[in-house]
This record gives structure tokens, C-alpha cells and sequence, in this order.
């Protein structure tokens, strides 16, 4: 490692670091700087204390209360899977009784983290010394674990029942489009995968079409937002599941599984309610199946949104009651905006080429009620649908 990553292991650092951040002054950076070096604090220590600081504060929508005892690199917080998703990869192996894993691509150790809190004992892997340096003090607190600066492909994994992959997809700071430019390659992340219970966490966009067909491609989205795809191999693959979206939400999970993609569903009349389904379902391509569910269909062939009769709370979907159509035109959406009463628009869309911030723009927005309009096509006929938020979410 370099003299300034060396910083920021001493003690000296480590401190100024939680006094920083226990410190609410700290926000005012050129005071916080002067008033360091009036004490003697050398430059780098300075700059490495505050960099973490500002790292852990933004750490937190990932790791919450445990982030205040985490070191980050910024690329490395970026790629970190979430404290919750990581839970849950863990709790996948403990499900199997396995009593020890290897993550190869450990990165800063917040899988790791997961695996090791469950009991088992973790052999983590990570090529880059100061990430693997990182790793080792996140990982500090468990005796059960491991960190090894090597490259992944080189390393012995005979001891370990399962394996955990987190292949690492930029290359200084650009993200790789190829999956064998992944390190390790996706060609050897899923041939060492095959041999045990494992998982390889991937981006959730990855082609389809190199989805092996002896694993379980599981989307996994939090809040929301699709995070991940997963696949699962061996025993860690649920049975006869190939297809699965895994949807967190207030600390509460959901999955969706089917052993395919799901055959589409028919396509309906608008009815009185309009299911937006969450990504992980769309990823997963389950969207006929939950539409199936709901009762409902689809509103035109090539449009991820459902439409029912009935109004049924889901996890997977945001459900919105309808209360009009109208052509998708400035001039009528304006007139709704008017007739309604509206001061606050959220505008989605599919399937069309419009900018909602620039649409909004436009709208004489004034009034006290909020609404939802969706820019779309019904069967294959571009529309404006006016709705009103539902609360779908548990």
C-alpha cells in the first residue's frame, strides 16, 4: 500500500476519524481543516480523516449504525452490497447448514460481514491491497474471518462448502461491459460455481441470454430499486426455481418464483385500477404471472403495466385508482390540471418518449391535490391516464 493508505490504519487516524464524526461542527470543511492543522494534525491524516467521515455519512442509507464502525473506499462503498440484501445471501447458506464459505471479490467486506455474523467461517479474497486491507478492519470484530490479498482465480477453495462471487465489473472507474473482463471472468465465476452451493451477484441489467440454465436467476430490488441479479447454484438454488424476484421493502421480504420466464398475460380493457409492477418482477419477467394473480392483464402487448377491476394490496406492484383517460397533449393534461385542481404531479412513463421534468414545466400546477399521470400506450395508442396513488407497499 501507498504512504497515504498506510495513514489511514494508525491509531492517530482511526480517532480523528470518530471524533470527526462525532463532531457536529465538522460540516464546516475549511474551519475543520484549520482548526486540524492548528493542532498538529499532519495533512494527510487530515484528508483521510474527513474523506471517511463524508464516506460513512453517505454509508448509511447502506449500512445504518454499523457504517459509524466501517472503513470505505468510494468505489468500494459504491459495489457494496447492502447490509438487508446481504442478510439475505446469508441467509441462504444457513438455510443449507453450511458451516463455511469463500467470497472470492469480497470488496470491503459487507457479505462477508453477513456470512460471518450467521457463524460461519468466512475465507474472503480481494486483489486490491487497500480494499483487502479495508476488508480485513471491517472484518476485525469476527475471529471467524478471513481476508487474503490475492487474485481470486489463484486461490485454494477446497475447504469451503459454499462459495459467494462478487465479480468485479469497473476497471479504473469505467464500468465493463464484457463479462469476461469481469474479474474474475463470468466464464470462470460460473464453472467454480457449479462445483458447490453458490452464488454469483451480478448487475441486474446483465444479458439474458448468458443466464446458465442450471441456476436460479434472482432479481432482488430494496425500496423499490432493483439492486442486483443473483444466480444460484446447487443446493443453494431453490428447487426447480429458475426465475425468482426477491422485493424489500421496510425490512420485510417478499419473493416471486416460477420454474420460467411467465407466458404473457392477455391484454384487457383499462379498468378502474393500474398496477405498476416493481422492477425485480419485471427483470424476472413474472409480470404475467402477477397479473394472473390480481385478476387482471396487460394494457397493451409491449407495456409493463396491469390493469384490474379490483383494488388488491401487493408487494410487488403500486396499484393506482384510475379516474380518466385523455390524449397524452399539453393542452388536454393541462386542462386536467386545471379541472382538478392540481399542485403536485408525479408523471411515469413507458413505452413513450417524453421528459416528465419538462413536461412538468408546462403544467399550470397551483391547486391542493396531488395526483399520478402516467404517459403510456393502450393498445398501441399513446395516452395520458389520470390516477390516484394507492398505498400497495408492506
Amino acid at each position: 500500500m501507498s504512504f497515504a493508505a498506510e495513514e489511514l490504519f494508525q491509531e492517530e487516524t482511526l480517532n480523528l476519524i470518530s471524533e470527526l464524526e462525532a463532531d457536529s461542527t465538522s460540516a464546516d470543511l475549511v474551519k475543520t481543516i484549520s482548526r486540524l492543522r492548528n493542532a498538529g494534525h499532519p495533512p494527510e491524516r487530515i484528508h483521510q480523516a474527513i474523506e471517511q467521515v463524508r464516506l460513512r455519512r453517505k454509508a448509511r442509507t447502506k449500512f445504518a449504525e454499523f457504517s459509524s464502525h466501517m472503513l470505505f473506499t468510494e468505489a468500494g462503498l459504491e459495489q457494496a452490497t447492502r447490509l438487508s440484501v446481504a442478510a439475505h445471501h446469508a441467509g441462504r447458506f444457513s438455510a443449507l447448514a453450511v458451516k463455511s464459505i469463500a467470497d472470492l471479490g469480497c470488496g470491503i467486506g459487507a457479505d462477508s460481514m453477513a456470512f460471518a455474523s450467521l457463524g460461519l467461517t468466512v475465507f474472503a479474497v480481494e486483489r486490491d491491497p487497500l480494499t483487502a486491507a479495508i476488508a480485513s478492519y471491517n472484518l476485525a470484530p469476527f475471529d471467524n474471518a478471513k481476508v487474503t490479498c490475492a487474485d481470486v482465480t489463484n486461490v485454494d477453495v477446497s475447504e469451503s462448502e459454499a462459495l459467494w462471487l462478487d465479480p468485479a465489473r469497473r476497471e479504473g472507474g469505467y464500468r465493463l461491459h464484457d463479462p469476461e473482463d469481469y474479474s474474475p471472468g463470468l466464464d470462470f465465476a460460473i464453472e467454480i460455481a457449479r462445483s458447490r452451493p453458490s452464488g454469483i451477484k451480478l448487475a441486474p441489467g446483465m444479458d439474458r441470454d448468458l443466464i446458465p440454465g442450471d441456476a436460479e436467476a434472482q432479481w432482488v430490488s430494496v425500496g423499490g430499486d432493483v439492486v442486483e441479479m443473483v444466480l444460484w447454484f446447487g443446493a443453494a438454488r431453490q428447487d426447480r426455481v429458475a426465475r425468482s424476484a426477491l422485493v424489500l421493502s421496510n425490512a420485510v421480504s417478499h419473493r416471486m418464483e416460477a420454474a420460467a420466464d411467465s407466458p404473457d398475460a392477455d391484454v384487457v380493457d383499462l379498468g378502474e385500477y393500474l398496477y405498476e409492477p416493481d422492477g425485480a418482477v419485471i427483470r424476472a419477467r413474472l409480470i404475467g404471472d402477477l397479473a394472473r394473480t390480481l385478476g387482471g392483464g396487460m394494457i397493451d402487448p409491449t407495456i409493463a403495466y396491469i390493469s384490474a377491476s379490483s383494488y388488491q394490496p401487493t408487494p410487488f406492484a403500486q396499484c393506482f385508482a384510475v379516474e380518466g383517460v385523455m390524449p397524452a397533449t399539453i393542452k388536454e393534461i393541462s386542462k386536467w390540471v386545471a379541472r382538478q385542481n392540481i399542485g403536485t404531479v408525479e408523471i411515469k412513463k413507458r413505452g413513450v418518449d417524453v421528459d416528465p421534468a419538462e413536461l412538468r414545466k408546462k403544467l399550470p400546477l397551483s391547486g391542493e391535490n396531488s395526483r399520478t399521470l402516467f404517459l403510456t400506450r393502450i393498445s398501441g395508442k399513446k395516452k395520458a391516464i389520470a390516477t390516484r396513488r394507492m398505498d400497495t407497499r408492506s
